[in-house]
C-alpha cells in the first residue's frame, strides 16, 4: 500500500520501462499483404490505402527486397486477374499473377516466408467467395475450386496457404489436396475466425471484390458472437489448419484473447484495410501522432494474444522498431 508501494519507480526511466515491459514487437511478428496483378512496371497506388500499390510482378520483387531490407520476413500475396468469371478460373491458373509472383519472389529472396490467399471473390465476376447459384453461394461444390487454388500455389513454391473465404471444410479439404500432390510440408494459416465486418471496404477497393448483389453474412461470422470463434477456430485446428487467424484485428481483441486461452497453437491477426486507413487518416489531418499510434495499435494485438499479424503499416513499424 502506498507510500511503500509506488509503481511509479519501474517507470521512471526509457531503461527501466525498457526492462520491465510485458509485450514486445518485433519486425519478424509481421505479415506484409501485397496486390500484385498482371503486367509490367505496375505500381498503382490504392486511393483508399496511401502507401499501398497495385503491383506487377517486377515491381513487386522490387517493394519485396525494400521490405525484407527493413526487416520484414514474411509477405501474404493477394491477385488481381485479368479477367474474371463465374467460377473465378484465374484464381488457380498456373501462370496467373500470384503464381508467377511466388515463382519469382523465392528465387530472389529464398530465405522470404510467402503466404497467399487462397479465395474466389477476386477473381469471379459475382464477387462472391464461392461458386454461386440461383443467388447462393455453394459450400460443398467451391471446396473442390479452393482445393486447386491452393495446389497451384502450393506448386508455384509458397510456404503457407491461407484460405479466406470461410466456407465449412476448406482446410480438411486443402490439406488433403496439398498432400494428394506430395506437399505435405505447406502451411495452412486459416482465416479461422472472419468476421462480417465493415472494416473491409478500402481492401474491397483495392481488390476490386466487392459482391454484385447481397453481402457474405451467410459465410462469415456474425461480429455480436465470440463463442463460435472458438468453434471455428477449434474445427479448423481438427482438419489440419495450423495457424489460425482472427480477423479484424482492433474490433476483435476480446476474441484474439479467447482463442489464446482456449488453444496452444499460433495465432495470427489481420490488421485490416479499415483499421489502416482510419489510423492514417487521422495522422493526415493532424489528429494523432502516426508513429506512436501505429506502434500503439500493433502493439494492443500482440498484447490480446497474437503471435503473428498482418498489417498494411509491416515496413513502417520495422523501421520504427530498429
Amino acid at each position: 500500500m502506498f507510500p511503500v508501494a509506488r509503481p511509479r519507480r519501474l517507470r521512471r526511466t526509457a531503461a527501466i520501462r525498457d526492462m520491465v515491459r510485458e509485450t514486445s514487437l518485433d519486425a519478424r511478428d509481421f505479415v506484409y499483404p501485397l496486390f500484385v496483378r498482371p503486367g509490367q512496371g505496375v505500381r498503382n497506388e490504392i486511393s483508399s490505402m496511401p502507401g499501398n500499390y497495385h503491383f506487377s510482378v517486377d515491381r513487386l520483387i522490387e517493394e519485396v527486397a525494400s521490405a525484407w531490407e527493413d526487416g520484414v520476413r514474411s509477405v501474404i500475396l493477394f491477385g488481381l486477374p485479368s479477367k474474371k468469371d463465374e467460377t473465378g478460373s484465374e484464381a488457380y491458373d498456373d501462370e496467373a499473377a500470384v503464381q508467377s509472383a511466388v515463382r519469382a519472389l523465392k528465387q530472389s529472396l529464398p530465405d522470404l516466408v510467402v503466404i497467399t490467399d487462397v479465395c474466389l471473390c477476386e477473381y469471379t465476376s459475382h464477387g462472391h467467395c464461392g461458386v454461386v447459384k440461383e443467388g447462393t453461394v455453394l459450400n460443398d461444390v467451391t471446396l473442390e475450386l479452393l482445393a486447386r487454388v491452393a495446389v497451384s500455389h502450393a506448386k508455384a513454391g509458397a510456404d503457407m496457404v491461407a484460405p479466406s473465404d470461410m466456407m465449412d471444410g476448406r482446410v480438411g479439404a486443402i490439406r488433403e489436396a496439398l498432400d494428394d500432390v506430395d506437399c505435405p510440408e505447406v502451411s495452412i494459416l486459416s482465416y479461422a475466425a472472419k468476421y462480417a465486418s465493415a472494416f473491409y471496404g478500402p481492401f474491397r477497393e483495392a481488390a476490386g471484390s466487392a459482391p454484385q448483389f447481397g453481402d457474405r453474412r451467410s459465410y462469415q461470422m456474425d461480429p455480436a458472437n465470440a463463442e463460435e470463434a472458438l468453434l471455428e477456430v477449434g474445427l479448423d485446428l481438427e482438419e489440419g489448419a495450423d495457424i489460425v487467424m482472427v480477423k479484424p484485428a482492433l474490433a476483435y481483441l476480446d476474441v484474439v484473447r479467447r482463442v489464446r486461452e482456449s488453444y496452444h497453437v499460433p495465432i495470427a491477426a489481420y490488421n485490416v484495410s479499415g483499421e489502416y486507413a482510419m489510423l492514417v487518416a487521422a495522422a493526415d489531418n493532424g489528429w494523432i501522432d502516426r508513429e506512436r499510434a501505429i506502434l500503439e495499435t500493433l502493439t494492443s494485438i500482440k498484447r490480446a494474444g497474437a503471435d503473428i499479424i498482418l498489417t498494411y503499416h509491416a515496413r513502417e513499424a520495422a523501421r520504427l522498431l530498429r
